[in-house]
């Protein structure tokens, strides 16, 4: 597999995991009763953004590795998978 779609895919999975995992452990400033002047309730308390990278690409990783896997070593390719959509064919 070219470099270029290892990149392409992983970046496509980093992205879509990275929306997963911010409302982890999120805790806003109204439940931690201290809202900063300025901000509003539910603004983050503490944001844990080295937490997030990390978990993000951890499980990206995962992802990605059980796609090769499936991919390469299994045969099972994105064909493979069923047709939610009907074909359209004209009358």
């Amino acid at each position: 597999m070219p470099l270029l779609t290892i990149a392409a895919i992983y970046f496509i999975l980093w992205w879509t995991v990275l929306f997963i995992v911010l409302p982890l452990g999120y805790r806003s400033q109204g439940d931690e009763g201290e809202v900063t002047n300025g901000t509003i309730e539910s603004a983050p308390a503490k944001f844990r953004g080295g937490r997030v990278v990390l978990l993000t690409t951890l499980i990206s990783a995962a992802l990605y590795a059980s796609y090769h896997v499936a991919s390469t070593y299994l045969g099972i390719g994105i064909t493979d998978l069923p047709n939610i959509v009907p074909s359209y064919r004209p009358n």
